[in-house]
């Protein structure tokens, strides 16, 4: 049997160690800290030596003008119908230019489901059939909502609605953007319980900076920014990764057990 390529290797651990809130690295060259500590220190404050042509904003900072716009247009929309047609011509999210498909990917499922599902972004076969979680990751976790009883009975989107470019990780600040379509989707359907697949979709939903491996199956409430709404949201580990770490399924498992237990609870008189 062949070996897989050393890149596929090194792509697959690196992804695993950011599913497990890995964000910081050795350095490729060693450092003698010894020696580091003996030199003078630099003054506290360095002069002002920026050139007048420097950039004013860094690429990734967030654009405020771009999330209120987003805010204000996400409040009009009074059904997903209208939510869909306004993130289909909403321009304020840069990954919409970076190499994906012109239609953008909101969402699929029943406007009245009582669980919403939150991914990370559209992949490469998202992109092409515009519905998110179509594409291998998608049939699995079908396969995982069909094993608690939810086939048919979820509505499903991504914290951002355009494929990143290599289907890298949207960044905070492009999740930032399309934050208050998702917010107002989830108004739209209401639903009982929020089930967040990856640690993206639970950093931004719940402004959480913990890895998955920590907050997978614990309980949070999610809210809307106004406070006016409040569901309780259970983060979980995202099928591709379970591709990938065969290992996790079992906590994943679990995770959906007490998922389905809780729906499933009858309601209090």
């Amino acid at each position: 049997m062949s070996r897989p390529p050393a890149a596929a290797v090194s792509e697959s651990l690196l992804a695993f160690w950011a599913e497990a809130g890995v964000d910081a690295a050795l350095l490729e060259t060693t450092v003698d800290r010894i020696a580091e500590g003996q030199r003078p220190l630099a003054p506290r404050f360095a002069p002002a030596t920026a050139p007048s042509h420097a950039p004013a904003t860094v690429r990734s900072a967030p654009r405020p003008l771009a999330i209120e716009t987003a805010r204000e247009i996400a409040r009009t929309c009074s059904d997903l119908e209208a939510l869909a047609t306004a993130i289909e011509a909403f321009e304020g999210c840069p990954i919409r230019f970076e190499g994906a498909a012109s239609r953008a990917v909101f969402s699929r499922g029943p406007a009245d489901a009582p669980v919403v599902v939150i991914g990370e972004a559209p992949g490469a076969e998202e992109d092409r059939a515009g519905r998110p979680f179509v594409g291998k990751a998608g049939r699995m976790l079908d396969r995982m909502l069909e094993a608690i009883g939810l086939t048919d009975r979820v509505f499903i989107t991504n914290t951002v609605f355009w494929r990143p470019p290599g289907n890298r990780t949207p960044t905070p600040e492009e999740q930032l953007v399309c934050k208050p379509f998702v917010e107002q989707a989830i108004r739209l359907v209401r639903p009982r319980m929020l089930l967040l697949v990856g640690a993206p979709a639970t950093r931004c939903l719940l402004d959480q900076t913990e890895g998955i491996n920590r907050l997978h199956g614990r309980w949070f409430e999610w809210r809307t920014a106004d406070g006016d709404l409040e569901i309780p949201a259970l983060p979980t580990f995202h099928p591709a990764f379970l591709m990938r770490t065969p290992s996790a399924k079992a906590m994943a498992w679990a995770d959906l057990k007490t998922f389905a237990e809780r729906l499933n609870r009858p309601a209090r008189p």
